[in-house]
């Protein structure tokens, strides 16, 4: 059995993989990082704190993160990496699996590769590219990992609207659609996660493109959800296509499956959000 500490539990990805994994069996040992009200299967920890307080571990999951505000809040995701590496060497974790973003891509013509430029596209993006440089100087007996991640359905802009609590605006481009993303499910994440905290180190790559392998545009999501939405003019600064290529993590973790269709992806996500 793979013990895995979870590092910031509590946000929306926390929920959805808690509630992924307790509804069977994964071959991991999930425990739960909180910094306030703990559930019984959950550990009370602040950065910062002595690491003896935590379990030891043969994984980590740093879920936790900024994703939006200030340039000096944001700069905490790279703080927050170098606190996950000493949690690792304080728990004996042998991998560490930091979540980046595929904002550090920008715009692509393509799915991007993990070789491809980096040309981040604003403040979140750049400060997921320093997260990055940050883990590339860590020291110690742990391999890390930046899962560069797609966006995942439930948890990126499209949230509001897909559960109806917010109408939809979505930038119109000239060929009439919308946005094209890379996307995953709650559903195929927990998955993609419980193969991954089980590679050995020697088999991880510093990084790692993490979304289902069709990209697709928001409308179609939108509308699979039954949800209606207004058009406007993409603006000149718009970013129709921001995708990634998933060839390294489908070589990595062959037989793995991950739905890519809008319908799958849309019942996938409403399964977790019960």
């Amino acid at each position: 059995m793979t013990r895995v500490l979870i590092l910031g539990a509590s946000g929306r990805l926390g929920t959805f993989l808690r509630r992924a994994w307790s509804r069977g069996a994964t071959g991991i040992d999930p425990i739960y990082q909180y910094r306030r009200s703990a559930p019984p299967e959950g550990v009370l920890w602040h950065p910062g704190d002595d690491t003896a307080r935590l379990p030891q571990a043969d994984a980590i999951v740093a879920l936790w993160g900024v994703t939006s505000g200030t340039t000096d809040a944001l700069e905490m995701n790279a703080s927050l990496a170098e606190e996950a590496g000493r949690i690792a060497a304080g728990i004996g974790a042998k991998t560490v699996f930091h979540f980046s973003s595929a904002a550090v891509y920008g715009p692509t013509e393509r799915p991007a590769t993990e070789e491809a430029p980096l040309r981040q596209s604003g403040a979140y993006g750049l400060a997921k590219l320093e997260m990055e440089r940050v883990l590339h100087g860590l020291r110690g007996p742990a391999c890390h990992v930046a899962l560069r991640l797609g966006n995942v359905v439930g948890g990126d802009s499209l949230r509001a609207a897909l559960e109806g609590t917010r109408p939809a605006t979505l930038d119109q481009f000239p060929d009439g659609r919308g946005p094209l993303r890379s996307y995953i499910s709650p559903v195929g994440l927990s998955s993609a996660l419980v193969r991954l905290t089980k590679q050995p180190p020697t088999a991880l790559p510093p990084v790692l493109n993490l979304a289902a392998p069709r990209p697709l545009h928001m409308d179609a999501l939108l509308l699979s959800a039954g949800r209606s939405w207004t058009w406007r003019p993409a603006p000149g600064s718009g970013v129709q296509q921001a995708t990634i290529c998933t060839s390294r993590l489908a070589s990595l973790l062959p037989g793995l499956s991950l739905a890519d269709d809008p319908a799958t992806l849309i019942a996938e996500w409403q399964e977790l959000s019960q």
